[in-house]
């Protein structure tokens, strides 16, 4: 039997108690999972790509004695990997409060997520309509709707009209009220993120969703509201989402965000919204079996309606497994109870795993805005209450190049990001030229050394003083007997 698919087995003993009551990351612990730590990395641009542990990496080689492809094949190899293949859609539904696997759909990410809907609402619009979205979104959010209205639609003789929300630009706030006198009768859709990947800010979704639902668009299923669509690529890494409780119609987001690798991200839609709506793309798996005829085709079963072609077999099986091991070193690090196995995720499970994560960040977050608020002539983007936002901060120093701080960063041995963050729509609200911003970004496995490290950097650059020395590492590999220096950048021997 391959690893990762052991038989359903109960959790330890303590683990009801432990994720039922409060707690905080052992980051050491966590740490201890990873590899990056041994090469001295300060990896502090996880808005961007968080880091793999070395359990997913493994994980791959383990597969390969059983690798076959899924739903095509009657070997015991095809019916194992078949089977770890759908279970991956249980976890993922588990981990977000989704009904089941017929809600989720797989794509390479939360871009062509938010394209899927867009292409399977698209001959719904009718003349006249629009679609509500916010100046704070990343471009993946916007940019299909701008094409929508812009370069599609009107191919075919359709008016439609996007309609962008402000935001406060000294708190980075959303503007409700601009928001709610955008949404009238004739929104078929709201698009926001649930958090912004720019400014930090978290979105009141539930205040949202409510202006949605009053709107009384009459959509073709008999409902009267406005749908919503959320942008989760920076909320679910991080927070304790519940689909159903949000009340959401979509939501999308990706693995490479929560310890995976590239190229597996999620859609999550109403049941009834996926059965009744047209795919994004068309042929193989989302073929009914033998149901392809001259004068009619026959679409697959939920999920895999949405399943065209050959999937991204191990990647979806991995991404599954992400969630698992992110709620074993939220829980016990130490004693890994959900990571390879197929035990049902409870949601209380979810919620103090997520709960530990989040608060883990909010820590690190309100230590960084502390550190770089004393920064003088620091310009800091978003809210200043490290539970307003995400684990992340953007900045800019006064006449210095965003790309040259992020330079010099580096040069300190912490990596962050500079440029728009694809956020370009908020850079140019704020006047920005060129449209860009320095950004900080911490994660479940980042410590306060760390953060410390990388303000006095930042300190160090706007005063145009030396950097501060790059910190060098104690690192104890699993099983060695001795442990080892490492500087950032060296590579293992």
């Amino acid at each position: 039997m391959i690893a990762v698919a052991r038989a359903r087995q109960a959790p330890p003993a303590r683990l009801g108690a432990i994720a039922m009551t409060p707690g905080t990351i052992d980051v050491q612990a966590v740490r201890r999972h990873f590899t990056f730590p041994e090469h001295g990395r300060i990896a502090t641009n996880n808005a961007a790509s968080t880091q793999p542990p070395r359990e997913l990496l493994a994980l791959y080689r383990s597969l390969a004695p059983g690798y076959e492809n899924v739903h095509r094949g009657q070997s015991t190899a095809s019916q194992r990997m078949t089977a770890l293949f759908e279970a991956s859609y249980d976890t993922i539904a588990q981990f977000i409060g989704a009904p089941g696997r017929a809600s989720i759909a797989l794509y390479r990410n939360t871009t062509e997520a938010i394209n899927a809907v867009m292409y399977s609402l698209l001959t719904e619009f009718r003349d006249g309509d629009n679609v509500v979205t916010t100046m704070m979104e990343h471009n993946s959010n916007y940019v299909p709707w701008y094409a929508l209205c812009r370069e599609i639609l009107p191919r075919l003789g359709r008016r439609v009209e996007y309609r962008l929300a402000r935001f406060d630009p000294d708190t980075g706030e959303l503007d409700l009220d601009h928001l709610a006198s955008l949404i009238d009768s004739r929104t078929k859709l709201v698009c926001c993120t649930g958090a912004s990947n720019f400014l930090g800010t978290r979105n009141p979704l539930a205040a949202i969703r409510a202006l949605a639902d009053a709107s009384g668009y009459p959509q073709p299923g008999g409902e009267r509201r406005s749908y919503l669509l959320v942008d989760g690529a920076q909320l679910v890494p991080g927070s304790f989402v519940d689909v159903q409780a949000l009340g959401v119609d979509y939501l999308a987001f990706s693995f490479h965000k929560i310890m995976a690798p590239f190229g597996v991200g999620v859609l999550y839609a109403r049941e009834h919204l996926l059965r009744s709506t047209l795919p994004f793309l068309y042929g193989g798996d989302m073929i009914a079996e033998g149901r392809v005829f001259p004068w009619q085709v026959e679409y697959n079963a939920l999920p895999w309606k949405y399943t065209a072609g050959t999937p991204n077999i191990l990647g979806a099986i991995i991404s599954a497994q992400a969630l698992r091991i992110l709620l074993d070193l939220a829980l016990t690090p130490g004693r890994p109870a959900y990571f390879g196995t197929d035990l049902p995720i409870g949601r209380a499970a979810v919620h103090a795993a997520m709960d530990r994560v989040s608060r883990w960040n909010q820590q690190l977050t309100g230590r960084a805005l502390d550190g770089l608020g004393a920064v003088g002539g620091i310009t800091i983007y978003g809210p200043r209450d490290p539970a307003r936002r995400t684990s992340l901060v953007a900045f800019n120093l006064p006449g210095r190049d965003p790309v040259s701080v992020a330079q010099a960063l580096n040069r300190a041995g912490v990596e962050s990001r500079a440029g728009c963050h694809c956020a370009t729509l908020a850079h140019h609200a704020l006047g920005l030229t060129p449209p860009a911003s320095c950004r900080l970004s911490f994660y479940l496995y980042n410590t306060p050394d760390e953060v410390d490290h990388a303000v006095a950097a930042v300190a160090a650059i706007a005063a145009g003083r030396n950097l501060p020395p790059v910190p060098r590492y104690r690192f104890k590999r699993p099983g060695a007997r001795h442990a080892r220096w490492r500087v950032p950048g060296a590579l293992s021997a």
